[in-house]
């Protein structure tokens, strides 16, 4: 450990949360170098949906790898490309009626959501974005702009500008509907806000705080869009590939984005991969006006397909993702019901959900505690109080409660001893075990 602290930038985060060193993964765990096995509810910040080193994907990589398979192609025509776009068609766009033009950008979740903002930008002529209340959308400065978190957006160094913010879904208090606001502002020539070329926004707020919109507001937000000429965004690089139970998570809605970016579990298998999808009229651009050299990673075209192809050929998948959401949402409403004392809640949408304790000092109690029992889960929100939910959506029914029961274990020991948990520092020294029942598991597995 000693040649992180000696040469690595002060700036890596996750892995102060946890402090192990890991060594090997498979499907809904990750081991250590002493041979722990933790239970992994983060899974690459939602870029390993279908677990790691899924063996359907990683069969259809080795194969592309042994064959001596192009892997930087930059955005030259490759059979890997073809046949992704060919399984994304009829896999994805084509059953749900959507008629996109797909843009390979930079591999980033956040070069995307660049893209899809020149997109806009160039298509009406205009540079006002409007965005939303604890949205997050990158780190990259013309991303940062649209971000509401203030710590991130502390970093970029300079002052940020092109976008108006407006107030979520709930931001106001329930009875408030924002788009009413959003539609008025637009409406009237005095209120100083300029017509925006795009409104953006995030179905589910991931890092926000797992807030999900309504339907109803997601429907009416689409409607002001069409109303004043303006573009709709939708975000789906967290909420999208399945984890609100839908591939796209504005299926519910019933609604036909202008733009959708789409990046972390795309590729299937956490290489980087992102893209944007964009109605026909909009794809202006002039060749290279936006390029990237690592767009064509072909590794990631291999797995993408393998993943459409085993788990979106039809709605199996999809229905095994919304019963797991539903349970997840039943034992997270009891978990809640029994040791907030009637200051938690929990929020979210299919396997996309928080429980918010309310307090950062808190939720960091539980996740420590946590992953001292052998699960590794993070917190977002803006004070970091939000426990979130980011296990495989292909995790066992066993293993997702085997998770729970050690959440639920960890916050009722936070909950009943809040005033002698000792220290962040202390937490990791002297002797460490994980849970039996996860060795176990793991051994099973």
């Amino acid at each position: 450990m000693k040649i992180f602290d000696e040469i690595e930038s002060e700036v890596r985060s996750y892995a102060r949360s946890f402090p192990r060193m890991f060594n090997r993964a498979k499907d809904e765990f990750i081991y250590d170098e002493e041979g722990n096995a933790y239970l992994d509810f983060l899974a690459g910040a939602g870029s390993l949906n279908y677990g790691h080193n899924n063996d359907l994907l990683k069969e259809k990589l080795l194969e592309y790898i042994n064959n001596d398979g192009i892997t930087q192609g930059l955005d030259l025509h490759t059979r890997a490309k073809g046949e992704f776009l060919e399984s994304f068609n009829n896999n994805i766009l084509k059953p749900r009626d959507l008629d996109y033009i797909v843009m390979f950008t930079g591999p980033t979740g956040t070069n995307a959501v660049e893209a899809a903002l020149k997109t806009a930008r160039k298509y009406t002529g205009r540079e006002n974005i409007v965005s939303f209340t604890n949205g997050w959308h990158g780190q990259t400065l013309g991303s940062l702009a649209i971000t509401g978190n203030g710590h991130h957006r502390g970093g970029a160094g300079v002052s940020l500008s092109g976008a108006t913010r407006m107030p979520y879904d709930g931001y106001m208090g329930d009875d408030v509907d924002t788009t009413n606001y959003l539609d008025k502002v637009l409406s009237d020539s005095s209120s100083g806000v300029d017509k925006p070329a795009a409104v953006i926004v995030e179905t589910v707020q991931g890092e926000g705080g797992i807030n999900a919109c309504s339907t109803t507001w997601l429907k009416s937000l689409s409607e002001v869009c069409k109303k004043h000429d303006v573009l709709l965004i939708i975000d789906d690089i967290q909420a999208g590939c399945g984890r609100t139970g839908t591939f796209f998570s504005f299926e519910e809605a019933g609604i036909y984005p202008d733009i959708v970016t789409v990046s972390k579990s795309l590729s299937g298998y956490g290489l980087p991969f992102a893209i944007v999808l964009m109605k026909p009229e909009l794809d202006q651009w002039k060749p290279g006006e936006h390029n990237g050299t690592f767009r064509g990673n072909n590794p990631a075209f291999i797995t993408a397909k393998a993943a459409l192809d085993n788990y979106w050929k039809d709605d199996k998948f999809a229905k095994e993702v919304q019963a797991k959401g539903e349970y997840i949402a039943n034992r997270v409403d009891k978990i809640v019901e029994l040791y907030g004392e009637g200051n938690f809640n929990s929020h979210g949408r299919g396997m996309f959900r928080g429980i918010n304790c309310v307090s950062g000092e808190i939720a960091g109690k539980i996740t420590h505690n946590a992953f001292q029992k052998g699960l590794i889960i993070e917190t977002s929100g803006t004070d970091d109080h939000v426990v979130k939910f980011l296990c495989p959506l292909t995790i066992t029914q066993e293993n997702l409660e085997k998770g729970i029961d050690i959440l639920e274990q960890s916050i009722k020991e936070v909950c009943a001893k809040a005033d002698n948990i000792p220290e962040e520092k202390d937490y990791f020294e002297g002797d460490y075990s994980v849970s039996e029942e996860v060795e176990k598991m793991s051994r099973q597995s």
